[in-house]
């Protein structure tokens, strides 16, 4: 697991993987790290541990990937115990021998 040893995520693919571990583990340092640098002011470490403590992820479904997007869903139960499904088609970008988290398109 590439949270755990301070590895860095040969593929976007396994980046998402990664995060989405991140995500079910409350490693909110790890999900800042792996994104983009660019993109991070728009993330805050109390925002990411908020959404993630507040969900009981379940899985990750991928639908569909290139070298730089990862189109998935991520299941899991809301606060209330309710089930939701969180689609997104993420992108990408590897730089300075690492891949990172720019963005996402939601529905």
């Amino acid at each position: 697991m590439y949270l755990e040893n301070n590895q860095k995520a040969p593929t976007a693919l396994a980046l998402m993987r990664s995060r989405y571990s991140g995500y079910a583990t409350h490693n909110a340092d790890y999900l800042l790290e792996t994104t983009y640098v660019s993109e991070r002011k728009q993330y805050s470490k109390a925002e990411i541990l908020k959404w993630a403590t507040s969900n009981k992820w379940q899985k990750l479904e991928i639908l569909s990937f290139t070298e730089n997007t990862v189109e998935f869903k991520a299941y899991f139960l809301d606060s209330n115990n309710q089930p939701q499904v969180h689609y997104e088609f993420s992108t990408f970008k590897f730089e300075n021998s690492a891949w990172y988290y720019v963005d996402g398109k939601f529905e």
